[in-house]
């Protein structure tokens, strides 16, 4: 082994730490931040088990830990392509857990390396580059091009919903993120969201900046009154929760 099995379980340690820190800080960023927090506090919950398993009489192998940040990054890829590509809520879990996945592999394939045969080399080779190219498709398809409208639009309405407007993950926040050049049908819908609620709030400059970016989209007739109506119903509730008295 290159590593001293001491120094590559205090690697495995630290990365696991690393990549738990990212999803709960990098969580703030994404439009349904709970997804990778959740992920991140689940990792680092069982980063910490694991520590704490460290002071037993007989702690966890590095095989056994390899084995273990395999099945953790194996079940954050699942779920992570699940909300990157289908619901399209996170795009920063997929590609953290791919690299506790092919460290995973690669530490298991190092290890009992020597007591492969020359046919198992192979296939173990050709597998971490089969590893290696989807991590950088996870890297590119997550961090770097990742984008995420209509779950912007959607965070955008449920904060509406629950009266939230201001805020990093308030209604306006969330609306002024959920349009994109590649999906011109949504930007209207975050066009007319953004121009109701600043009317509503009586901010009449950037009611009529939006409203102009509105008509430009294509109007009323580029967004569906449904839509139109969940705002205003939402909007109305507001009003009218902030209006009523206090209950004695």
């Amino acid at each position: 082994m290159i590593l001293d099995e001491s120094t590559g379980k205090w690697m495995v340690y630290l990365l696991l730490g690393v990549v738990a820190a990212v999803l709960i800080r990098g969580s703030r960023n994404q439009p349904f931040p709970e997804l990778s927090r959740r992920f991140g506090t689940l990792l680092a919950a069982l980063t910490v088990l694991v520590l704490v398993g460290e002071q037993a009489p007989r702690p966890m192998g590095l095989g056994a830990l390899l084995t273990l940040t395999l099945a953790v990054g194996s079940y954050g890829v699942l779920a992570g392509v699940h909300h990157m590509v289908r619901t399209r809520h996170d795009v920063l879990i997929a590609p953290m857990a791919g690299f506790l996945l092919c460290t995973g592999a690669g530490g298991l394939m190092v290890l009992t390396w020597p007591s492969l045969n020359t046919l198992e080399h192979w296939s173990g080779f050709l597998m971490l580059v089969l590893l290696g190219g989807g991590q950088t498709w996870l890297v590119f398809r997550g961090l770097l091009i990742g984008r995420l409208p209509l779950s912007w639009s959607q965070a955008g309405m449920v904060a509406l919903q629950r009266g939230r407007l201001d805020g990093t993950h308030g209604a306006i926040a969330c609306f002024e993120k959920g349009w994109d050049a590649d999906e011109e049908h949504l930007n209207p819908m975050a066009y007319v969201a953004l121009q109701r609620i600043h009317t509503f709030l009586g901010h009449a400059d950037e009611a009529a900046t939006w409203q102009e970016a509105f008509e430009d989209a294509g109007g009323p007739e580029a967004v569906a009154p449904e839509w139109i109506e969940a705002i205003e119903s939402a909007l109305s509730a507001i009003e009218a929760s902030t209006s009523s008295p206090p209950s004695a």
